[in-house]
């Protein structure tokens, strides 16, 4: 999933940065790129953190909420798409046996084989049904 994370660029070149959705997580480094990696360490730090204290992991809005929502904050940086693997903060997997429309099947697999996010099919499911429920709440 992604999250969207700000990242401001100072005059001697270090970079800072947060994600808007989640609170409490920012990020620095010397440079953007050192920014940009220690944004993804910083994330997966927090959603462990708040996994391992039964807290739920927020849900990303995207960049245009933030900006519609609050422009004037957003103005002095850039944004950029944080990747975060939630199969790690999910727990222990368990097998299922699902029925699905063959031609639907089909098009996971398109989908699997090109989009190397997606590992699996259950790693697709699972992403589909992540966002389903966060639309559900």
């Amino acid at each position: 999933m992604h999250y969207p994370a700000f990242i401001e660029i100072d005059k001697d070149g270090t970079a800072s940065g947060w994600f808007p959705d989640v609170d409490g997580c920012i990020f620095a480094g010397d440079s953007i790129d050192d920014a940009y990696a220690d944004a993804q360490s910083a994330i997966d730090a927090h959603f462990e953190a708040l996994t391992e204290n039964d807290m739920e992991i927020p849900v990303p809005k995207t960049m245009q909420d933030h900006i519609t929502k609050d422009a004037a904050q957003y103005t002095a940086g850039q944004w950029a798409l944080v990747w975060v693997n939630m199969d790690k903060f999910d727990g222990r997997a368990e097998r299922i046996n699902i029925t699905l429309p063959h031609r639907l099947l089909h098009q996971i697999d398109d989908v699997v084989r090109n989009k190397p996010e997606y590992k699996s099919r259950s790693g697709f499911i699972a992403s589909a049904t992540r966002n389903e429920l966060h639309k559900a709440v």
